[in-house]
């Protein structure tokens, strides 16, 4: 395996494709040695896109592999002179070509697949995914970060004092880990997916990285969303671009209580032959939001450990089969959420570790009569000064705080009970009992 830096990304490292508005694909690799990956790999991954199909256009396969016409020709010259491929149709342009496997391309191909099944996107070799990381990272000062009239105009109805929003524009400005703690319903998740979709800029992410000797497929459309257009149109389209890799948004990964140990290792799939990147490799040039702390099934103490050390140090280690593991880059900004008290997950000492301790607590009145008539106008409820006071001072009481999530789920009751009765939502007393009825235990007397 040629494991070198690609002169692709090295044109990417100096420039060629960057600027401080964001990133670009690296230009397109134009020689099987401009990949960093061995011939015998990419011609394995040729013959598997070719089985079963036929004749292919040349075209056709450069897109399923993601390679330049420049490097399936230096691929295809040796596998037409050991007669693995043959030309079944010639067009007027040179590159008009379709190709089929010959009966021996046939039993290659086949042997191929009994190892590995992958016939996708060529891989990037670690060491260019390892410099793209590293030249994306949030913590080069080049790196766009949000300013505070940003984030103000993005918690503005939240009903955040200003100081919490200073500690949280702090915790993003430093890209430190950050852990939000409050009573269930304060807004925790909501506020962390909004951090997540927060971050500025863009990144390439590859679809495949080339791992030891393993594919590891990386790119998930769920999790690495496109660019806007106005993004888009920053590549500079007078160079082909290498699209190995693909340019998206910084990503938010979420996940939650379902995590376990397992799933902060590669994952390998024996039928098809190839490994899955883990959720928090994922995450890399982004954020990771860990929500329910506590509610793993992993203890706290060690999920904070197995994440917080590999932060701090920039590498994590993934295991292969066979017991062996590879050292990889880990760029991402911790971000935790839980409803139990910090002293129940972790000790002092090891709290520390994490950056900023952001504490969500009940709204005062004001706060929560205004994000109610906020959800009003959203929803097209018309808001009532009388309905809101017997709201506050009737249902609420002294027994329920005032935490945000209560407006959203009460009106998203009074639309559910008008719709079935074929009304128009309207914000009233007995609506809103209705509504309190149906989302809590408790008898209203």
């Amino acid at each position: 395996m040629i494991d070198t830096e690609p002169d692709s990304l090295a044109g990417a490292r100096n420039g060629v494709h960057s600027g401080h508005a964001g990133t670009m694909l690296p230009p397109a690799a134009r020689s099987v040695r401009d990949t960093g990956l061995d011939p015998q790999l990419l011609t394995s991954l040729l013959l598997k896109a070719a089985h079963g199909a036929g004749k292919t256009a040349l075209q056709a396969l450069s897109g399923k592999l993601r390679l330049s016409i420049g490097v399936l020709r230096e691929l295809l010259a040796p596998m037409l002179a050991e007669q693995l491929v043959e030309v079944a149709w010639c067009g007027d342009s040179d590159i008009d070509v379709h190709y089929q496997l010959t009966m021996a391309g046939k039993h290659a191909a086949a042997a191929c697949l009994a190892r590995s099944r992958y016939a996708g996107p060529a891989p990037v070799t670690l060491s260019s995914y390892r410099a793209m990381v590293e030249r994306q990272s949030v913590r080069q000062p080049q790196a766009l970060r949000i300013t505070p009239a940003e984030l103000h105009a993005a918690l503005a109805g939240d009903g955040l004092a200003p100081a919490l929003r200073e500690l949280i524009g702090a915790a993003l400005h430093a890209n430190r880990s950050m852990l939000l703690h409050g009573p269930s319903g304060s807004g925790k998740t909501m506020l962390a997916r909004k951090l997540g979709n927060l971050q500025r800029g863009m990144i390439a992410v590859p679809h495949a990285i080339l791992i030891g000797d393993a594919i590891v497929q990386f790119y998930d459309p769920l999790l690495h969303r496109a660019p806007t257009l106005l993004q888009s149109r920053q590549q500079d389209e007078r160079r082909l671009p290498d699209l190995r890799w693909q340019l998206c948004q910084r990503p938010a990964v979420q996940v939650g209580a379902e995590l376990n140990a397992a799933m902060l290792d590669l994952r390998h799939d024996s039928v098809n032959g190839v490994y899955y990147a883990p959720p928090h490799f994922q995450a890399n040039n982004g954020m990771l939001i860990v929500d329910d702390l506590g509610r793993q099934r992993v203890a706290a103490p060690d999920l904070l450990n197995r994440l917080i050390g590999p932060m701090d140090a920039g590498i994590d280690h993934l295991s292969l089969q066979g017991g062996n593991t590879e050292a990889v880059p880990f760029d991402t900004t911790l971000l935790f959420a839980t409803n139990l008290a910090p002293g129940a997950i972790a000790d002092p000492a090891f709290l520390r570790r994490i950056g900023y301790k952001i504490a969500l607590a009940p709204l005062s009145e004001d706060d929560y009569l205004a994000l109610l008539q906020r959800e009003c106008s959203v929803r097209g409820i018309g808001f009532d000064a009388g309905a809101a006071d017997f709201l506050l001072g009737r249902l609420h009481g002294r027994a329920h705080p005032l935490l945000p999530s209560y407006p959203a789920q009460l009106l998203s009751r009074i639309d559910d009970f008008s719709s079935f009765a074929g009304t128009a939502p309207r914000l009233t007393e007995a609506s809103l009992s209705q509504a309190w009825r149906s989302l809590f235990t408790e008898e209203l007397s």
